[in-house]
């Protein structure tokens, strides 16, 4: 079952291809494809209220850092995070890194990076308090 919509989601640089989104089956899932090239300005640290995560390495190494403690994910390697745990995900080497994410509940979807984008992908500096907003409004905790 494929999600519905156009596929890809841009936040700057960083692109999320879903391949399961909110709309899909119970909405209990979300998954796509997180890709973050060198240097890429990534998503402040944040939690999520209710939802976990798990990041699946795919192409060259997705850095996550959670509750503190780096790691480093590269093709075919996991890492599981807990509601409530504080992480950000960044690529710090010289290749585009591409991981899988999923996400249970699937209550932060296509929605909500679709927002995010549009007050990111702006000339200029976002706002940062509506960005904030959109964050709080799906779950998810600025730290």
């Amino acid at each position: 079952m494929k999600a519905a919509g156009s596929d890809v989601v841009r936040i700057g640089s960083l692109e999320l291809r879903f391949l399961v989104d909110e709309t899909v089956g119970s909405g209990n899932l979300v998954m796509f494809e997180f890709s973050v090239p060198p240097s890429a300005r990534v998503p402040a640290p944040h939690f999520h209220k209710d939802v976990d995560e798990v990041v699946y390495g795919i192409e060259g190494v997705t850095t996550t850092t959670l509750d503190g403690r780096k790691h480093e994910l590269g093709p075919g390697q996991s890492l599981f995070v807990p509601r409530g745990s504080v992480h950000t995900h960044e690529n710090l080497h010289d290749e585009k890194a591409r991981s899988l994410i999923v996400m249970s509940p699937g209550s932060i979807g296509r929605r909500y990076f679709k927002e995010i984008a549009s007050e990111v992908n702006v000339p200029g500096t976002p706002d940062l308090s509506k960005v904030k907003e959109i964050m709080l409004r799906h779950g998810l905790v600025p730290a």
